[in-house]
């Protein structure tokens, strides 16, 4: 179905296939709508990258039919990306209250919120973007005012779930809206896109309030420091070990900016009313150890982060030692665990007593939905069609598999699938181009770009540079220097050899090639390869500065 045909389609550009970098797409007709715009954290098989967005190449080149940009809610995977690839986009944006404060902060840290259009809609609001009527749903998640989203459209209506799970005690914010999503089921619902994170998880979502109660008990049978890293937009449970803190007579430090704009934030929209302020980082020292809880972020093992630089002995203010405890209260992403054991590792070589939720306390629940959740929307939604999202394959497959349990046919989609929803067959008609671009400092470049490949050859193999000064001539003057960090060592054997076999190589340049620049620096490259040869099993990246004087 083309687009002048005015059908209804679905595309996502991350988060279908993998864990975070939520961006989906939505058109009707000609007009496009998009639905969060998030980061991914990158793991094992991406060293030379931090963070990452995703690719919005196709929707940039349609920009001037994207009517908007709605946010479910103020998480880092559906938020964080916002500020790298507004510039690109140029959309309005429509967010709840929270999410909008969440988002201006972080607009104006890149000096874009005097130019970015926010729309403030209520929780369970209804507004229009373009031709898509769009209605906000009140859902429980790890942050406050999560929102599913039902899009009416002339082709049917699509319920997208955004992140969100079945807690009867959110502690913070509204229950998820079972009644309104009966009542949009009742209306017909042609598919359910729907969160498939925690579905492999059997049974049903455990609540916040048995966290906070968790907390509470083993808060109270520890002496000594106490830190606690969670999720930094993770309100509830920032406010839970606030709670639990308190009850057990101490008083909160938050230690990371994240979670100090997540408090001023979470304030100014009447959140944490019942936590007393908190601390500031500098006044850590001035607390008895018994009587201080400090809130960490870095539970991915992310190296710059409070957690990490505590870890290793580095932060400008707070050290752990023995006698001192650190409590994960959170999940650990896939593709992190590898940064989480070594920070980890490093807090209990120090001394310190580590807690994770594997020890059998009740210190930590998920956001998302677990399978008996998922069976329930199924529930109220009836949709014609199921399509899983938010997950990595394996969780789709298994989403797919409760949504066939309940008879409803499930259509698997990756990252670039163009899914048909109306008229006509629901499939897959057509991809688009998909891919992720890495935040570094204030630019993004591209995974399979010049720069972040050069890069992950320098990570592996390493690099090595001579400099060269050559007279008008082109004959080398005295000897040429060589620098190789990461590969070679000054003054051994090995520098030594390579060193003096790139001397006696460039001495046979030929005349030629001598008076060209740039053909002499190729040369000298090509010599400078051959003087490392095959012993070091290592293909660095070369490179050689010719001086003219």
């Amino acid at each position: 179905m083309t687009e002048k045909d005015g059908g209804l389609a679905f595309l996502p550009l991350g988060g279908t296939g993998e864990i975070g970098m939520n961006l989906n797409l939505y058109r009707l007709g000609e007009t496009w709508l998009a639905v969060d715009c998030g980061i991914g954290f990158s793991g094992n098989d991406t060293p030379e990258a931090e963070i990452l967005v995703p690719d919005p190449t196709y929707i940039v080149e349609r920009r001037e039919k994207l009517a908007g940009l709605v946010i479910t809610h103020a998480h880092e995977d559906h938020i964080g990306a916002v500020a790298h690839l507004w510039t690109r986009l140029g959309c309005p944006i429509y967010a709840t209250p929270f999410a909008a404060t969440v988002l201006r902060r972080k607009l104006g840290e890149a000096r874009l919120d005097q130019q970015v259009k926010i729309h403030v809609i209520p929780c369970g609001g209804r507004f229009n973007v373009g031709p898509f009527d769009i209605e906000f749903i009140p859902v429980t998640h790890s942050v406050p005012e999560a929102q599913a989203m039902a899009i009416r459209t002339p082709q049917g209506i699509v319920v997208h779930t955004g992140d969100w799970k079945i807690d009867p005690t959110p502690l913070v914010g509204p229950p998820t809206d079972i009644e309104r999503l009966r009542e949009i089921g009742d209306e017909g619902v042609l598919a359910l896109v729907c969160d498939s994170t925690n579905v492999m998880t059997p049974g049903a979502s455990r609540s916040e309030a048995e966290v906070r109660q968790g907390l509470t008990e083993l808060m109270g049978t520890l002496t000594g420091r106490i830190a606690v890293t969670c999720f930094a937009s993770n309100v509830a449970r920032v406010e839970t070990i606030a709670m639990a803190a308190q009850a057990a007579g101490r008083v909160v430090v938050l230690v990371g900016r994240s979670l100090r704009n997540l408090d001023v934030a979470a304030r100014e929209c009447g959140y944490l009313s019942g936590v007393l302020p908190f601390l500031p980082e500098y006044e850590i020292n001035n607390v008895e150890d018994d009587k201080i809880v400090m809130i960490i972020t870095g539970s991915q093992g992310e190296p710059r982060s409070a957690l990490s630089r505590i870890a290793s002995d580095t932060h400008q203010s707070v050290a752990l030692g023995e006698g001192d405890t650190v409590i994960y209260s959170s999940r650990m992403i896939p593709g992190n665990e590898r940064a989480i054991m070594q920070v980890q590792d490093n807090l209990t070589r120090n001394g310190v007593r580590v807690i994770t939720d594997k020890e059998g306390y009740m210190i930590h629940c998920s956001g998302h939905a677990t399978a008996d959740d998922v069976r329930t929307m199924y529930d109220l939604i009836r949709p014609q069609y199921a399509v899983p999202t938010h997950g990595e394959w394996r969780h789709l497959t298994a989403h797919a598999a409760l949504a066939q349990e309940k008879g409803i046919a499930s259509i698997l989609l990756e990252d670039g699938d163009i899914l048909n929803l109306a008229p006509g067959a629901v499939q897959v008609v057509d991809t688009a181009p998909t891919g992720r671009l890495a935040v570094d400092g204030n630019r993004l470049l591209a995974m399979d770009g010049d720069v972040l490949s050069a890069r992950r050859k320098m990570l592996f193999n390493g690099i090595i540079i001579a400099s060269v000064a050559v007279d008008d001539e082109g004959y080398v003057i005295g000897e040429p220097k060589i620098s190789a960090p990461g590969l070679l060592e000054a003054g051994e054997p090995e520098s030594i050899r390579v060193q003096e076999e790139f001397s006696n190589a460039i001495d046979e340049i030929p005349d030629e090639l001598r008076m060209d620049d740039v053909s002499f620096r190729e040369a000298a490259k090509t010599a400078l390869r051959r003087a490392l040869g095959r012993k070091l099993q290592k293909r660095p990246l070369v490179d050689v500065h010719v001086l003219r004087v």
